[in-house]
């Protein structure tokens, strides 16, 4: 189970982000609360591993988990901390183990799997696919954007209100040329033949295999058993 997320398709990461949500909602007390955080901390020790994980990328989770506490304990007729603490550690019960195992996800393998296990319907399967990939290359672009726009002397002073004239501009042109880009991929797709089987009727192949693993399983029951624990102790309570 060390370092089990490495060997894990992309179906049984989404399932096992997915299967927290469900049972999230039955943590009302803080002690289920802490239980069941406690619970998922350990798991996600034990099956993120030695790997140099990047875990800035937890940050926007953590953000939300402090601004659910906050509000919930600025906006209470009677402000208990208890109460939101455990509306905080509900929340980061399934947006943190989320973002670690979305984190895993190849996209380049992802559509493998969606059209080979889940036979889903290819043109969607591409699309989502495409759409993945491209995701991927936005902060680079964001980078880019925001280097070409100090070259060129356009860059904005160094106070709040200039700040956050300059990051709107340059999210502007990042829409436009993610519109741009996403044309430019469509056009390519199809003069490639991508929607060639669909037209055709035949059968599409595809890149890779799409295994499902004994990791696979071993991820999905470990996960199940954790959204299983806030209602256990529910029952129990």
């Amino acid at each position: 189970m060390w370092g089990l997320l490495r060997r894990c398709g992309p179906l049984s990461l989404m399932a096992s982000s997915l299967v927290l949500v469900v049972t999230a909602p039955a943590i009302r007390t803080f002690t289920q609360a802490l239980i069941s955080a406690g619970t998922a901390i350990l798991l996600l020790v034990i099956v993120v591993g030695p790997v140099r994980f990047p875990w800035a990328r937890i940050l926007p989770g953590v953000l939300a988990v402090l601004s659910v506490t906050w509000s919930n304990w600025l906006l209470a007729a009677t402000p208990d901390g208890m109460t939101a603490v455990t509306a905080g550690l509900r929340v980061g019960f399934f947006v943190i183990p989320g973002i670690i195992f979305a984190s895993f996800v190849d996209p380049s393998t992802v559509g493998d799997h969606l059209g080979q296990r889940l036979r889903l319907p290819a043109r969607p399967v591409l699309a989502f696919v495409a759409a993945l990939q491209r995701f991927e290359d936005l902060q680079q672009e964001w980078e880019d954007i925001r280097r070409i726009r100090r070259i060129r002397g356009l860059a904005s002073g160094r106070g709040p209100v200039a700040l956050a004239q300059d990051a709107a501009t340059s999210a502007v042109m990042l829409i436009v040329e993610a519109i741009r880009a996403a044309g430019r991929m469509t056009v390519a797709m199809e003069a490639r033949g991508y929607s060639a089987a669909a037209a055709s009727g035949e059968p599409r192949t595809w890149a890779e295999p799409a295994p499902w693993t004994g990791a696979d399983s071993t991820l999905v029951i470990m996960n199940s058993l954790l959204a299983a624990l806030p209602v256990a102790l529910l029952w129990c309570g």
